[in-house]
């Protein structure tokens, strides 16, 4: 790289450089963003971006039944870290079985209905007259 003296360079010239700079170090980022993508795929796992909707699991939102109830009503389905109702009964050495609300380990099949569309997915479908 050759020594350039920027405080001799007038604006023009600063700015022409400035976009230069900018060219290069995008292509750079280009080559670097192919090389990964290459190795990621060369290891077996999917290109970034590559994954399902950035979604972790099919399940994630989905209303459970509950399958604890405390001693004032509060419930829990069991899912997660413990709520503090039940950590704090646990820790005066309940046991969790003693919340378990009857009929819930049984395999109750709800009919979950379906995710409504996102907001404004059917805005411009609507035909104007």
């Amino acid at each position: 790289m050759a020594n350039v003296n920027l405080k001799a360079m007038d604006v023009d010239a600063l700015l022409a450089l400035r976009g230069e700079i900018d060219d290069t170090l995008e292509e750079r980022s280009r080559e670097l963003k192919k090389q990964l993508s290459a190795l990621e795929t060369a290891r077996g796992r999917p290109a970034r971006g590559a994954s399902a909707g950035g979604r972790s699991s099919a399940l994630k939102g989905v209303k459970v039944a509950p399958k604890y109830r405390g001693p004032n009503g509060e419930t829990w389905a069991g899912r997660g870290a413990h709520p503090k109702w039940l950590a704090a009964l646990l820790a005066d050495g309940h046991s969790l079985d003693e919340f378990s609300i009857e009929g819930a380990d049984e395999a109750e099949v709800e009919e979950v209905a379906e995710k409504p569309a996102r907001k404004g997915a059917a805005r411009g479908r609507r035909k104007r007259g």
